[in-house]
């Protein structure tokens, strides 16, 4: 049985803690009351896994979510009612958050909430997304069926996203080690030859390095204080609305990593869209849900665009092909399928054969991205190289005059 911690006021009003064992939340709550303690906050020890610089709740794997919406789905089309299913997933839930989650959406459903609502207390777990396609599913009454596509909609997007993280590795490792092992050299080599150099008429690079060499050894300090002003205030625009338009165009337009963004982007709003609609949720919701998976305000305006044309009875294709984001090709699919009455089914094929573009083309970037990198390294090693040469070759040339 799991333990609790918990926050309670006596019959004089004074504050008190400790521990105690109960089953769930609401049962040590009770036990509380027994003892004549008004409860005021009661935690389980166990989820108590909040990060070490933030102190908010972490979050959970979105790949063990996937798995608990799967097993869910399963136990629905058994039969089984919704509550039992929820407990029995917490007992056997692999990690301590995730069952203290499951109780937590258990003892919420149990006492009159939406399994959609009781979702949405918990955005550390549950995205809003999948919250507002459960919602959708619990209304229309195909829940089982919305669980399925989410397990398998999430599957999908965190083999993509480990497929892009797995590729990153490399890269990330070679630039810091490269960076670090310049940056030795600027500390601890440069300072030691210039000495030798103090008298010499120096070259523009030999200037620079040096310049860079008593930068990083004399104002460290000031230049990492620096570094993490400029990121605070960077951080700060970013969320402000012209920070998140600025972000939503670098995000589609970055050189190489731009079209594999928006890639990914649209394959998640076309999965989405076209499971809202296969499940029957009318088309003006539907869009409404799939717009946030895009993740992009751009992105979102457009579609919001194509929902105003909905809603005067327009196509869908017109406002999204007028954003010059969508793909003329995926432009081309959407408005014969609209014409034709098979949108649904179209768009989960769009989802499909792009997603598998996308990781051909997340391989042949990082394929090009590991020679640039290395060429990048190389040429910094050999200005810094050059830089030191040129002063000693010629106070060699002096010497043999």
């Amino acid at each position: 049985m799991p333990t609790f911690s918990y926050k309670a006021r006596n019959g004089s009003g004074e504050m008190v803690s400790g521990t105690l064992v109960a089953d769930t939340a609401s049962v040590a709550a009770r036990m509380l009351d027994d003892q004549a303690l008004l409860p005021v906050e009661v935690e389980e020890l166990a989820s108590q896994q909040r990060s070490f610089w933030t102190g908010r709740t972490r979050r959970l794997s979105i790949s063990k979510v996937g798995v608990m919406y799967e097993q869910l789905s399963d136990l629905l089309k058994a039969g089984v009612p919704l509550l039992r299913a929820l407990s029995v997933l917490a007992k056997q839930a692999s990690t301590p958050a995730l069952v203290h989650v499951l109780r937590e959406v258990h003892d919420d459903v149990a006492g009159g909430d939406a399994f959609a609502d009781a979702m949405a207390k918990h955005p550390q777990a549950f995205p809003k997304l999948h919250a507002s396609m459960v919602r959708a599913g619990e209304k229309g009454g195909f829940l089982e069926d919305v669980l399925s596509r989410l397990s398998n909609f999430v599957t999908r997007q965190d083999a993509l996203r480990n497929k892009f993280v797995g590729s990153m590795i490399y890269p990330c490792v070679l630039l810091a080690f490269g960076l670090s092992a310049v940056s030795l050299l600027m500390v601890f080599i440069v300072p030691k030859i210039r000495m030798l150099l103090e008298e010499q008429d120096l070259p523009w690079p030999s200037l620079v390095v040096f310049a860079i060499s008593d930068t990083l050894k004399l104002h460290f300090l000031e230049v990492l204080g620096v570094v993490l002003v400029v990121a605070v205030v960077l951080i700060g625009v970013l969320q402000s609305e012209a920070g998140q338009q600025l972000k939503a165009r670098l995000q589609l337009r970055a050189w190489g990593f731009g079209r594999v963004y928006t890639m990914v982007a649209l394959c998640r709003f076309c999965r989405i869209f076209g499971t809202l609609l296969a499940n029957g949720i009318q088309i003006l919701q539907a869009l409404q849900i799939a717009k946030d998976a895009t993740g992009n305000v751009i992105l979102g305006e457009s579609i919001d665009k194509a929902a105003e044309n909905i809603r005067h009875g327009e196509p869908l294709a017109g406002p999204l092909a007028a954003s010059k984001v969508f793909p003329p090709a995926i432009i081309d699919m959407i408005a014969v399928a609209e014409e034709s009455n098979t949108l649904e089914k179209v768009l989960i094929e769009i989802a499909d054969t792009q997603e598998e573009r996308t990781a051909r083309q997340i391989d042949l970037l990082m394929r090009l991205l590991e020679p640039l990198m290395l060429l990048f390294l190389g040429l910094m090693v050999l200005f810094v190289a050059v830089a030191l040469l040129l002063p000693i070759l010629k106070m060699a040339t002096s010497s043999l005059k």
